[in-house]
C-alpha cells in the first residue's frame, strides 16, 4: 500500500516570490494497481510522483509505504523500492551491458539478455558489431531517443522494484518505437504497483483509477468510465 497523507508543497523563488504546488493532497494507492496522475502542464503531477522517491520532501503530510514513512526508509532500501522511468532517460557513457547492470550490479549475463529481450531490446543489440558490450557514446555508436528509452526500461525490469513510476514515458516515440516501447512498459508494470504520469488519454484508459490534479488540487478521482460518465 502507498499512501500520500495531506501533501502540501511549496517552492519559493526570488523572481516568483512562493508558490504553492500541491494543496492537501490524499491518495491511496493499493498494492498492484496501476493509476494514473493526469492534468494541465503544472497541475503537481510529477511533484507528487518525485515526493515517493524522496527526490525532495513535502513540506507537510506524510508519504508512506506499507506504513513506513519514506523518511523512515533507508536511501538504498527505498531506491530498491522504487524504479522511475522519465520521459528523456539518460544511459551513461559506459557499455550497454553496464548501463543496464546498473538496476542489478550482481545479476548474471542470462538476466541481463532477458530484461533486454523483455525490453524490446535485440534489434538495438543486433545492430552492434559488439553486442551488449557496445560502448554508448563511443565512436559512431549512437542510439536515439527511443532506444535510449528501451535500454533504461530494461534496466528497470532488471531492478524488479516493487513500485513503478513512469513519467510521460512514451512522450518522444515515434509511431513504430512507442509500440515497442509500450510492450517494454507492459513487462515492466507485470504484477506491480504502477504510478503514470500521462496527458494523452489513450495511454491511461485501461488505469484501476485516474487522479486528476489541476492548480496543485486533487480535483477528480475515479475510473476512465467513472469520470467519463460524469464528463470528467
Amino acid at each position: 500500500m502507498l499512501e500520500l497523507k495531506n501533501i502540501c508543497y511549496t517552492v519559493s523563488t526570488p523572481e516568483t516570490g512562493e508558490q504553492t504546488i500541491l494543496k492537501d493532497i490524499s491518495v491511496t494507492i493499493p498494492d498492484g494497481k496501476l493509476v494514473v496522475f493526469t492534468g494541465p502542464n503544472g497541475g503537481g503531477k510529477t511533484t507528487l510522483a518525485n515526493l515517493i522517491t524522496r527526490f525532495f520532501d513535502a513540506q507537510s503530510g506524510e508519504v508512506l509505504v506499507g506504513g513506513v514513512n519514506v523518511k523512515n526508509i533507508e536511501k538504498e532500501e527505498l531506491n530498491n523500492t522504487v524504479s522511475y522511468v522519465f520521459q528523456n532517460s539518460k544511459l551513461i557513457n559506459a557499455s550497454i551491458r553496464d548501463n543496464i547492470l546498473l538496476g542489478k550490479p550482481n545479476a548474471s549475463i542470462e538476466e541481463v539478455m532477458s530484461a533486454l529481450e523483455k525490453a524490446q531490446c535485440l534489434d538495438i543489440i543486433d545492430k552492434f558489431d559488439k553486442g551488449i558490450e557496445t560502448v554508448i557514446g563511443s565512436k559512431g555508436v549512437y542510439l536515439s531517443g527511443s532506444e535510449t528509452q528501451r535500454i533504461a526500461i530494461a534496466r528497470a525490469i532488471l531492478k524488479n522494484s516493487p513500485i513503478v513510476i513512469l513519467d510521460e514515458a512514451t512522450a518522444f516515440a515515434d509511431p513504430d518505437n512507442e509500440v515497442k516501447i509500450q510492450k517494454a512498459l507492459d513487462e515492466l508494470s507485470k504484477d506491480k504497483t504502477v504510478i503514470m504520469i500521462a496527458h494523452r488519454l489513450s495511454t491511461v484508459k485501461n488505469a484501476d483509477c485516474i487522479f486528476v490534479l489541476q492548480n496543485g488540487k486533487l480535483v477528480e478521482q475515479g475510473s476512465a468510465k467513472e469520470l467519463n460518465d460524469k464528463n470528467g
